[in-house]
């Protein structure tokens, strides 16, 4: 490290990885906060800038921000409103490391202006991934960008692939809490509310993630962004269940050896490695406790009760503009059912018809795949006005 501190943007910092990155920086030397950004909670985000001082701060819905009070924002600090700020902020020469934390397609955005950019993004939205993978993967090779999974099962993955070369990698194997319905019955699901799918039993997250774990639409999405993430292929990626989420992913080498990271459910850690990579230093994350018992259980996940999975890895192999359609229609199918509109079970089947009714393109542009994101959220409202 340097006597200059790191100056670091979080993009989405009023939401949980956004709250975790500034409890991290808060324990860390080295660090500055240069400039965040939120949607809406704006209440919040004024908090943030008073406590940690920021250069800019970014209010992208320019009408929410109109009926906060600024008064109290620091002299030094410029407010920026609008999208179009997340653009400025991450691409700026003064940043160095850009904490990609925007949930869904909304965080591309940002993402995509961090990467052109040629910074260090620790990377978050794995939709950016999802819709995008292969351009954002060439995007940073030619810019020089550094992308940096904060996921936790992919800051897992990359930590283990650190004990083996590449080209020894047999598979990666995915863990998944299961969420709270990991146990249920078809006919049990089909009754699922709203308040039972958003009360995850490990991780606290936001609800349209909580969902997605309930769903394990969360696991699909993960599969697609690890097969552009370490360039593998979707054969490689396997997801098994396990409740405790204390292995956060695991690699398998071809001669039998499984790595695997452990840790207790506290995304700090995978935040803070992203930050300081390569280094490893003394921080807020929680520790794991070795002298109580610990039980590890692992066990296939059911593909009938989790028919999220077999989406996932068809799209790994398709590519193109599948990914862009398979991210759009759930997170519209998401918002329908936490409107009361959707039921839980039909979450996934629309998705899937959406998908198969898209006009395929398999090597996109950036904006035949934003014209896909709009289609597919269009397409999703027929399955939940009906």
């Amino acid at each position: 490290m340097t006597n200059q501190p790191r100056n670091v943007v979080i993009l989405g910092s009023t939401g949980s990885v956004g709250r975790s990155t500034l409890d991290v920086i808060a324990e860390l030397d080295g660090f500055a906060v240069w400039g965040l950004s939120a949607h809406s909670n704006l209440d919040r985000l004024l908090e943030q800038a008073n406590r940690f001082r920021p250069t800019f701060v970014v209010a992208t819905d320019a009408e929410e921000a109109k009926r906060v009070d600024w008064s109290s924002l620091p002299a030094s600090t410029e407010l920026i409103l609008g999208s179009e700020g997340l653009k400025q902020v991450a691409s700026a020469e003064q940043a160095d490391v850009v904490v990609a934390a925007i949930v869904g397609c909304a965080g591309l955005e940002g993402t995509w202006a961090a990467v052109e950019a040629g910074k260090t993004v620790a990377l978050a939205n794995k939709e950016t991934l999802v819709i995008a993978g292969p351009l954002v993967m060439q995007t940073a090779a030619k810019s020089g960008a550094t992308i940096l999974p904060v996921d936790s099962e992919h800051s897992a993955v990359f930590q283990a692939l650190q004990a083996g070369r590449r080209e020894d990698v047999r598979r990666v194997i995915l863990t998944a809490s299961g969420g709270p319905f990991r146990n249920h019955q078809p006919e049990e699901l089909a009754q699922v509310t709203v308040e039972q799918a958003l009360a995850h039993p490990t991780w606290d997250m936001g609800p349209k993630i909580t969902v997605d774990s309930a769903t394990m639409m969360n696991k699909a999405l993960e599969i697609v962004e690890a097969r552009w993430l370490f360039d593998l292929s979707p054969d490689q990626i396997d997801v098994v269940i396990h409740p405790q989420s204390i292995v956060h992913s695991m690699v398998e080498f071809v001669d039998g050896a499984v790595i695997a990271q452990l840790s207790p459910p506290d995304m700090r850690l995978p935040i803070q490695y992203a930050l300081t990579y390569p280094e490893r230093r003394e921080g807020p994350a929680e520790r794991l406790d070795l002298t109580v018992p610990v039980e590890l259980h692992f066990e296939p996940p059911d593909p009938d009760r989790f028919p999220a999975l077999q989406l996932g890895h068809e799209v790994a192999r398709t590519g193109g503009t599948s990914g862009a359609v398979l991210n759009a229609a759930n997170e519209a199918a998401v918002a329908g059912f936490l409107d009361g509109q959707l039921s839980f079970t039909e979450i996934v089947p629309a998705c899937r018809s959406v998908l198969e009714c898209h006009n395929f393109d398999s090597n996109p542009t950036l904006a035949d795949l934003l014209r896909l994101d709009d289609w597919a959220r269009k397409e999703m409202d027929k399955w939940v006005c009906t």
